[in-house]
């Protein structure tokens, strides 16, 4: 019996050890480039602002024991998510346009160009297949349903926003990969070839063609595909064009960096932000409702799509409440900011801000 568990012990840690998917940190001249980022200190990226693991008065073990036997009600949907399928292949390129493919997933067409973040179309979000699934009715989307994609961004490297199952499929249709510090180094150990990836610290400017200008700017997040945490970087970026701009948000926590990017680049046409799984244990690596509330203000968004929900369960909140509580929080507000929530491959008019959104997820159990 020992034996056996011992056995079975060495088979998993080789299992985590060698299985392509959980990517490879960085090394050699990946990482002597991380080491002169003003980012990484003490051997590890940092946030602008100190960001312990778990808010003051959480502790690990309470936390661990809430998350594996706490019964929260509606935490997965019962009923199939509603959704859309649009045939991304038989849209114009002359029309500026986003689809949303549940959580943190996304297509842009913009000035002739494609974009895809952070997708996820395996169905999982975890680093063991089938542990995290996503919701019913989600998954309506494949990587044979997305075109050949110009610039493919990576916000960080977490098994949701970061799928290895995913970026093989996609693999032949990606042009050039956009992510932050050290993120490349999976991409390459996945074969992909170096000098499609760009690689960018906070801060920077790359300028894809004469129309379109894409920036790296902070978040409050973490990183990690293994036990070591923060040896690559997150970040969020800033798409414009002449005439346009979006804030693509990826993860975070409520910090000084929203104001700042705002009063740098806002006024923002459109912003894209964390609002899902969420917990006040961890309100520092990931916006609370009413952070997200301060945060569009401090950003000076003209459109709001909250993002991070509706497709996995991370967190321990009824699986709807992320969407009732930003849209009931809004309309309180002294300025409500209108709010895009389209279903799952429902076209979003870039351009229309007099699109309207229904409230899908009413009566959705």
């Amino acid at each position: 019996m020992i034996l056996t568990l011992f056995l079975l012990l060495i088979a998993v840690a080789i299992y985590f050890a060698f299985h392509p998917r959980f990517g490879k940190r960085p090394v050699g001249e990946r990482l002597a480039l991380i080491q002169k980022s003003p980012q990484y200190k003490n051997g590890k990226f940092e946030n602008q602002s100190f960001t312990p693991e778990l808010a003051e008065g959480y502790g690990y073990f309470d936390v661990l024991k809430e998350f594996f036997f706490k019964k929260v009600d509606r935490k997965i949907p019962t009923d199939v998510i509603p959704s859309v399928k649009t045939n991304l292949h038989e849209i114009p390129l002359d029309q500026d346009i986003l689809v949303w493919f549940g959580h943190s997933s996304y297509y842009i067409q913009l000035e002739g160009k494609r974009f895809l973040i952070d997708p996820v179309f395996s169905g999982n979000a975890s680093p063991i297949y089938g542990t995290t699934k996503a919701f019913k009715g989600t998954e309506v989307y494949t990587a044979d349903d997305i075109p050949e994609i110009d610039y493919l961004l990576m916000t960080h490297d977490h098994y949701d926003h970061l799928d290895y199952a995913t970026i093989m499929a996609l693999k032949p249709k990606i042009k050039k990969v956009i992510t932050a510090l050290g993120v490349g180094s999976h991409f390459e150990f996945w074969k992909f070839p170096a000098e499609i990836i760009i690689e960018k610290d906070w801060h920077e400017k790359i300028e894809l063609d004469q129309n379109l200008t894409l920036y790296t700017a902070p978040s409050r997040h973490f990183s990690g595909r293994s036990i070591k945490r923060c040896n690559t970087l997150w970040t969020s970026f800033v798409l414009e064009t002449k005439d346009f701009k979006m804030y693509l948000g990826g993860d975070s926590g409520y910090d000084s960096h929203y104001a700042a990017i705002g009063e740098k680049f806002g006024p923002f046409d459109i912003v894209l932000i964390d609002n899902g799984q969420y917990n006040p244990a961890w309100k520092y690596i990931h916006n609370l409702p009413e952070d997200v509330i301060k945060a569009i203000k401090d950003l000076k968004a003209k459109r709001v799509f909250p993002v991070h929900s509706s497709k996995f369960a991370l967190a321990l909140h009824p699986w709807d409440e992320p969407l009732i509580k930003i849209t009931e929080l809004n309309a309180n507000s002294e300025n409500p900011i209108p709010l895009i929530t389209p279903k799952i491959g429902e076209l979003v008019q870039l351009k229309n801000e007099n699109q309207e959104f229904q409230q899908w997820w009413k009566g959705v159990r």
